[in-house]
């Protein structure tokens, strides 16, 4: 079976482990363990029997919510199949420019979208290639850029800031697969250089709301600003796919005639508006984080070998001493534990591994298991 590109496979890990996908202990999916809210499993229970109607094709209700939550009038806002399925519009109106800046390492599914419409890609690396150290600064867009397929000599010279006027730049924060948060103020200056702005923000819930740095407050006064938000990593809904999009409503209008009919089925619609508004599971997601967080990279710093990264969401970045494909396949076949290795990082290779925060209980199964595998790799 094909390594896997993303996290969260359990059929390939359960393959190499020799057990049922169950029997996995999954730290590659990002997914936060309090979930799903007891809200949202309700909601979707009220809403089996409206299963023979087709849903609201305008999402109205759920839309509406939406703009509760945000402060912003509904139709700056579309719900969408996941994230994934307003990322691959957001590539589509990328690919019309120039070229498009990523910001990496960078998610595999930003290639893989701008690949599908032929978009022009211009690296701008974290990642020193010199030392091999991630600095955890953005970097400076107006200088460090090479084109992807290229050597760095031989990418277009975008110095002149008047030429990324007619080019878009796609970025995420907090970062993946990092754990960064970058301020707010760090990327304004981005909204009057470049044309298009696609700023992913799919783990920015797991950050309190006195310390989030979401660009959704200045939305409004930039129609060449798009937000990509997530309710499946927070709310622990990956298998509903439920994601949505902030933008000008003229964009977004035009997204809707892009794609097909009802991207957003009844339950899933349901479960957000119910899961939105469950301001308990949220102060408890918020409670939680933080200690949780501490003790896992608290115990992965003890381990020699690793030098884990701080983060500010729910997963950590870790560097290793030893080949992380292989310790993947070690805590597999020995422990059924999965983690997600970096390969499709290229920057990271097989360097690093990240894990997700779960619960005390499965961090110190995870902790005795890498202490157990590269104690005997010595």
């Amino acid at each position: 079976m094909r390594q896997p590109a993303h996290g969260g496979n359990l059929a390939w890990a359960a393959a190499l482990a020799g057990c049922p996908p169950d029997a996995i202990l999954d730290f590659s999916a990002s997914i936060s363990p309090l979930g799903p809210p007891n809200s949202a499993i309700a909601a979707i229970q009220s809403q089996i029997g409206n299963l023979k109607h087709y849903p609201d094709p305008n999402y109205s209700e759920l839309r509406l919510a939406l703009s509760h939550f945000h402060q912003l009038p509904p139709e700056w806002i579309l719900p969408g199949n996941g994230s994934a399925e307003l990322l691959t519009l957001a590539g589509r109106e990328l690919a019309q420019l120039a070229a498009v800046m990523l910001i990496t390492p960078a998610f595999g599914d930003y290639y893989r979208t701008l690949a599908a419409y032929n978009a022009k890609v211009l690296e701008c690396p974290l990642m020193s290639s010199e030392q091999r150290v991630l600095s955890f600064e953005l970097p400076v867009l107006l200088s460090t850029q090479r084109e992807v397929g290229a050597e760095v000599s031989s990418a277009p010279n975008f110095g002149d800031s008047a030429l990324n006027t007619h080019c878009g730049l796609l970025l995420n924060n907090p970062h993946n697969p990092t754990g960064k948060l970058f301020s707010r103020e760090s990327i304004l200056p981005y909204l009057e250089q470049f044309a298009l702005v696609v700023v992913d923000e799919a783990f920015m819930d797991f950050v309190p709301p006195d310390e989030e740095q979401s660009l959704i407050s200045v939305v409004q006064e930039y129609a060449n600003l798009v937000i990509l938000r997530s309710l499946t990593k927070f709310y622990s809904l990956p298998g509903l796919r439920l994601g949505y999009a902030i933008a000008h409503p003229d964009r977004l209008a035009k997204w809707q005639l892009w794609r097909d009919p009802w991207p957003v089925n009844t339950l899933a619609a349901a479960a957000a508006i119910a899961a939105i508004q469950d301001t308990e599971f949220q102060q408890q997601t918020w409670t939680w984080l933080p200690p949780a967080r501490s003790q896992l990279f608290q115990g992965l710093t003890s381990i020699s070998g690793l030098h884990p990264q701080e983060s500010a969401v729910n997963f950590l970045l870790v560097e290793s001493k030893q080949a992380t494909s292989q310790l993947q396949q070690q805590l597999l076949k020995h422990h059924q534990i999965l983690i997600r290795d970096c390969l499709s990082f290229k920057e990271l290779g097989d360097r690093f591994f990240r894990v997700a925060i779960r619960s005390e209980s499965d961090n110190q199964r995870l902790l005795k298991a890498l202490q157990s595998v590269l104690s005997a790799e010595c």
